[in-house]
């Protein structure tokens, strides 16, 4: 499905039933996703490579949020998206480590790591394994389609990406990121599709999709359309749940109004 939300209706969307969200939460920071073997042989996985865990303390198999920040994989912090907060879901908001520290595929490596610590342990957190979701803007969105669509680096920790309850990534690259192409040598208005592309691992059994951007006459060099292109590509295969929502009057910066459309997909998904 193919929603393009105009702001006079976005309103409509900002609300929340009051039954999925309670009171009463607690946040948990900087927890190592690593091991500490792996940790003691790396300064910067050790500093960078922590999470924080944000969850409601009387819940019982609560759905989760994998959350990764955005800021072209150069640049950005974990932080608990505020339009997540307080609607019943465990929000895990994750580092990892950044060009030009490290170069690809590093940056996927470091998101597959955090999202399998999320699958052996959020039952800790009151969560569901069976309801973890993965998202993130900009470059964590670009993290969270890698992640939920080439299997291989879930595989490497023991996990099935087909577990992934469901994939949002907001305004995430579907072509090879700009960055990873800034290290290849390759210009950023030269697209590329290779196997760090989200597009080059499209699949009718990867798990539901919601795909959300700005305006495409507002949002960064293409971004809509290449994302319409893997929306497009889905479909043709016979993907049975991915939708593709353009949010009208935002550029690339979209994130607060994109927020209850995340929480309305995992209702969608797990009630």
């Amino acid at each position: 499905m193919v929603f393009r939300a105009r702001v006079v209706f976005f309103s409509l969307l900002m609300v929340v039933t009051t039954a999925f969200g309670q009171e009463g939460y607690i946040l948990k920071e900087n927890i190592p996703y690593y091991p500490e073997t792996v940790r003691s042989q790396d300064q910067y996985l050790k500093e960078r490579c922590k999470l924080d865990v944000y969850y409601p303390k009387d819940s019982i198999s609560a759905p989760v949020v994998v959350w990764f920040h955005g800021g072209g994989l150069e640049n950005g912090e974990k932080n608990i998206p505020e339009g997540l907060e307080e609607k019943g879901i465990i929000v895990v908001a994750v580092n990892y480590r950044m060009h030009p520290k490290v170069k690809h595929p590093v940056y996927i490596e470091d998101a597959a790591a955090a999202v399998a610590w999320v699958f052996k342990n959020i039952s800790e957190y009151n969560g569901s394994s069976d309801k973890i979701f993965v998202s993130g803007h900009s470059a964590g969105g670009y993290l969270a389609s890698m992640v939920g669509l080439d299997k291989s680096y879930l595989e490497k920790h023991g996990v099935d990406a087909n577990k992934i309850a469901g994939l949002a990534p907001l305004s995430g690259h579907t072509i090879t990121h700009m960055t990873i192409r800034k290290e290849m040598g390759i210009e950023g208005t030269q697209p590329i599709v290779d196997k760090y592309a989200p597009l080059f691992h499209v699949r009718k059994d990867a798990p539901p999709m919601l795909l959300v951007t700005g305006n495409r006459e507002l949002e960064l060099l293409g971004r809509y359309e290449e994302v319409a292109y893997f929306y497009r590509m889905m479909k043709v295969l016979g993907h049975p749940n991915v939708q593709l929502m353009e949010l009208d009057g935002y550029g690339h910066i979209m994130v607060y109004p994109a927020l209850p459309l995340i929480v309305n997909f995992v209702k969608e998904i797990t009630e």
